[in-house]
């Protein structure tokens, strides 16, 4: 998370970050009108939680329930039936500062067969979650299923999966443990999706550390007063982030979008910060190699950077995390655009980048997308797209996604009808478009 958006979060009163966390966890269907709960342990030792038998959907900050170290309990509501294992976890973790416990369908799946997701599948999940651990079942609400969740932290694991209930994420701040949580939902439909495309490929050890190696600060930019054109390219960034959050085209903690300012500057967002809640002030500009003073960019920077040395006519570039185009990326399955003229048309033929390519040979990767060919699926790290425009490249990832998500449910009605030759030269003459 950025520092100003750090900042933004950590002057939130506990019982604002169990309301919004709550909110936002139903608004995206990671849990249920009756399910899941989530709690803060204050500097005073007190946990705030969310209550029993209150719709998730419409809490208030009234029904937040504050329970003090002894057990006296402060609110209108009694505190979620599974406060045991929160207590539980905070006492086997001093460390652990928040938790959220829900049902998102994904790992609840897991939840069911009795496994956990690997995090090998994505670098940055696994620098987020770490080894998942599980719990056995025990009743919810007892104190045997506290002691098998907290035993589970115990031995260092930051996210538990539930026997035939859910999952248990713990961090020390609230939008930490938030992140967790979404990034291992993120993981384990990915894993699901792309378990129907063929052989899921996970990550070796020396392939999760590249990035981490690789990754070196750019020098610092003193920028002078923000040109009018540079503060619309910011509001134009915040607003299609945002909504490329809210369609799941990125989650919190993984997608970059960037837009060139000039020939030799561009603005991108910002690296560790909270794509849902990103602010005109967190974009960074990045002029001549330099990035602006204090600020971090995404870690993409350079590969961005070399895409548009190379190619004078893109104007903006993302990197994303759709669910179904990330499965493609994860597995050798062909991602076929010829299927309806809107998928030929703004796709055309989806590259591969092998895994690596995007961090240690920025030309080399940057040469295998044009205007002409704007889509590439980056081995075990997401899509990477090229638009004429901020807008022309978030629809592109649009399509990207919806194309992807078509062709994995196409699998149990059949082989797809890929568009014959003679209907793409059509839709090239009509058109206009590159063959």
């Amino acid at each position: 998370m950025s520092e100003i958006s750090a900042l933004r979060r950590s002057l939130l009163p506990p019982r604002d970050l169990v309301m919004q966390t709550m909110e936002r966890i139903y608004r995206f269907r990671m849990t249920t009108t009756s399910g899941g709960n989530v709690s803060v342990r204050d500097d005073n030792d007190d946990i705030w939680i969310t209550p029993a038998r209150i719709d998730k959907g419409n809490l208030g900050r009234a029904d937040i329930v504050c329970v003090a170290p002894g057990g006296a309990v402060d609110g209108r509501h009694r505190p979620s039936s599974e406060y045991p294992f929160h207590r539980a976890i905070y006492h086997a973790r001093p460390d652990i500062r928040a938790i959220v416990h829900a049902h998102p369908v994904a790992l609840v799946a897991f939840s069911i067969s009795g496994r956990v997701p690997d995090t090998r599948l994505f670098q940055k999940t696994h620098d987020v979650c770490g080894h998942v651990g599980f719990a056995p079942y025990a009743l919810p609400g007892s104190e045997r299923l506290g002691a098998n969740i907290a035993a589970a932290f115990a031995r260092g694991h930051n996210c538990v999966v539930l026997e035939n209930h859910g999952v248990v994420v713990g961090a020390g701040s609230m939008p930490a443990a938030f992140e967790r949580f979404e990034t291992l939902e993120f993981t384990a439909k990915t894993i699901i999706k792309a378990s129907l495309l063929g052989d899921v490929r996970y990550l070796a050890n020396d392939q999760l550390q590249l990035p981490v190696n690789t990754f070196e600060p750019l020098p610092a930019l003193e920028a002078g007063a923000a040109t009018t054109r540079e503060k619309e390219l910011r509001r134009e960034l915040c607003e299609f982030v945002r909504r490329g959050y809210q369609q799941r085209l990125f989650i919190s903690t993984e997608g970059s979008f960037s837009a060139r300012l000039d020939r030799a500057a561009f603005l991108m967002t910002p690296s560790n910060a909270d794509r849902h809640a990103l602010g005109l002030e967190d974009i960074v500009l990045i002029s001549g190699g330099a990035a602006e003073c204090g600020k971090t960019p995404s870690r993409a920077a350079r590969l961005h950077q070399a895409i548009y040395d190379l190619h004078p006519d893109v104007a903006a570039i993302a990197n994303g995390y759709p669910v179904n185009a990330s499965a493609f990326s994860v597995t050798g399955a062909a991602l076929e655009a010829r299927t309806i003229p809107e998928s030929f048309l703004l796709l055309r033929d989806v590259q591969r980048i092998a895994y690596g390519m995007q961090f240690n040979d920025w030309n080399a990767a940057a040469r295998q997308v044009t205007m002409r060919q704007p889509i590439a699926l980056l081995e075990n790290d997401g899509a990477l797209v090229c638009g004429s425009s901020v807008l022309d490249a978030f629809d592109r990832l649009e399509v990207l996604e919806c194309t992807a998500e078509a062709l994995i449910n196409s699998r149990p009605l059949g082989r797809v009808a890929r568009m014959p030759d003679e209907v793409i030269a059509e839709l090239v003459r009509a058109f206009d478009a590159p063959a």
